[in-house]
């Protein structure tokens, strides 16, 4: 492990701050989402996507690309939205093997009912803590990544499948090592 090229303390410090701010925000929206609707995040996200999808509709797999989710873990989701009355399944009418989500009114009141409290926890936490400059260069880092992530190598951008890997672990320089 003499190849590894491990953290400085500068770049330790970023990603364990980007870590606790991310966490710490992903519990706040959780807990909002909870109190006010009963909604998960990602239940939450998925109403939004169909939301903004003409007809308030979206394929399966273009909402599972769209919310960055697998298509088993948004089978799940849907699935439970359909339970409450939120979200129904249809047959796509381009595809016979196609299905669609599809928002209910229900659940679109559901979304109405959320999203201000929703974007209230968004904007106390985050949004209202950076200047605009400081908003900019955060867009522009998130998308960078991002980008990276969903390019053709984004599952393995260090060509690591077959070969025993180290990510996941992170060290200060003669600190040992810290799980990420």
């Amino acid at each position: 492990m003499t190849d590894t090229p491990w953290l400085s303390e500068a770049e330790m410090s970023a990603w364990m701050a980007y870590l606790t701010a991310s966490h710490l925000l992903e519990r706040r929206i959780e807990e909002q989402l909870k109190a006010d609707s009963g909604l998960t995040h990602a239940q939450y996200e998925i109403l939004a996507k169909l939301s903004a999808a003409p007809g308030r509709r979206m394929r399966m797999t273009e909402l599972a690309r769209s919310a960055v989710v697998s298509k088993s873990g948004l089978t799940y989701q849907i699935g439970r939205l359909e339970k409450r009355g939120l979200v129904a399944r249809a047959a796509c009418p381009s595809d016979e093997r196609g299905v669609l989500a599809v928002l209910t009114d229900r659940g679109m009141s559901c979304l109405e009912k959320t999203a201000p409290g929703h974007v209230a926890v968004v904007r106390a936490f985050l949004i209202d803590q950076l200047t605009p400059e400081e908003l900019a260069g955060m867009t522009r880092i998130m998308s960078k990544a991002a980008a990276v992530m969903a390019s053709p190598y984004g599952d393995d951008p260090m060509g690591m499948t077959g070969r025993t890997s180290t990510t996941g672990v992170t060290s200060t320089a003669g600190t040992g090592v810290a799980g990420v």
